[in-house]
């Protein structure tokens, strides 16, 4: 009986997969159109309330999908607008895990960063995730789940503009999790977000970097070094697909998709901030179809390194401009609550809160 079958997650099924589901459990398979309207157009979440669906199938559905969405476990606003969420995504180890989501709000637009693992396994040096060893890859469900309760968290008449897959966890390292989601959110039967509006990052691995491609979302690559040896001094996955292979790869992507990429280049004090290091930049990557985002180190605790100086960030961005780069400072945006790049973990790793008004005196940074 159809009413036997295992409960499954919905919010983790493409749409072609929930009409293999349905149609296996002996319905129609234009059933899954019409549920995923209700659920994600409508926000609709009671059965009953699915009124054009019949009452005997209405009354099976709660025994064969769960609606339940990820708990928010704490929320912190800070002072800029920006909001994130702690979000409960069950147990791995034995032990409760968390992620964090962040809604950051600028000029016309909210973008939603997600996060696609609890902890990672690269270990990027100046990441405060990467201190945390992997301890779970997230469901397709849970990154859903993150989008629908940030969307939740919004003001009535705010919504979500911009997606980034750049919050705790290596995207590629979760290609199952990451693409079905993907592929949900832009599904014209339900949440129909832009696939020009979703950034997928990555910390350099290459051979999955075809999948983004075909995704037919945008990259973004986190180049954080001029050269293979800063470049490996920061980010160990260098030594394994090193600045030249990884480039080639962005080369390939450009131009199969036509878009540019989205290089980052986080700015540490004494270590990536030179002047010679910015026309070391420049001739890196000029044969590569890109913007280039710098993005001033965000402190986190025992990291070892520093926030560079204002100077130093400005005389860096003019440099680039000179020589020709297309070259954005990216605004720094929920520093004071731990929610800026770089700075995301697990509460139950014992992250601090907000950071004390001391550490806050350091200027933050506009688009300059």
């Amino acid at each position: 009986m159809t009413t036997e079958a295992p409960k499954v997650n919905f919010y983790g099924l493409p749409l072609n997969e929930l009409q293999m589901h349905l149609m296996g459990l002996g319905k129609e398979k234009f059933r899954a159109k019409q549920l995923y309207k209700w659920v994600y157009e409508k926000g609709v979440t009671n059965f009953e309330d699915m009124t054009d669906i019949s009452k005997e199938f209405r009354r099976q559905l709660p025994n064969l999908f769960d609606l339940s969405l990820p708990k928010v476990v704490e929320r912190l606003d800070s002072r800029d607008g920006t909001i994130k969420l702690l979000v409960d995504v069950g147990e791995a180890e034995g032990m409760d895990r968390t992620v964090e989501a962040v809604l950051i709000p600028s000029d016309g637009r909210m973008t939603l960063c997600v996060s696609s693992e609890v902890g990672c396994n690269l270990g990027c040096k100046f990441c405060y995730t990467g201190k945390t060893k992997l301890k779970k890859r997230l469901s397709a469900a849970q990154i859903v789940g993150q989008f629908l309760r940030a969307r939740e968290a919004l003001p009535e008449g705010q919504s979500i503009t911009n997606m980034v897959f750049m919050g705790m966890g290596e995207p590629l390292d979760n290609p199952e999790g990451v693409f079905k989601s993907i592929r949900v959110l832009l599904d014209e039967n339900g949440i129909n977000f832009s696939r020009r509006k979703i950034t997928v990052s990555t910390s350099g691995l290459v051979p999955m970097i075809p999948e983004v491609t075909k995704a037919g979302v945008r990259l973004a690559v986190s180049l954080n070094g001029s050269n293979d040896e800063v470049r490996s001094e920061v980010m160990p996955i260098n030594k394994r697909y090193n600045i030249k292979e990884l480039l080639e790869a962005c080369r390939v992507h450009c131009r199969e998709t036509k878009d540019k990429v989205t290089l980052e280049y986080v700015m540490l004090k004494d270590v990536t901030d030179s002047i010679e290091q910015a026309r070391e930049l420049h001739r890196l990557t000029r044969s590569v179809p890109c913007k280039i985002n710098l993005i001033p180190f965000n402190e986190h605790p025992d990291s070892g390194y520093q926030r560079p100086l204002h100077e130093s960030v400005v005389k860096f961005k003019n440099e680039l401009f000179r020589l020709g780069s297309h070259v954005l400072v990216r605004k720094t945006m929920g520093r004071d609550i731990y929610a800026a790049c770089g700075q995301l973990t697990s509460k139950f790793e014992q992250h601090p809160g907000q950071m004390n008004e001391d550490q806050l005196s350091v200027a933050d940074y506009t688009h300059a």
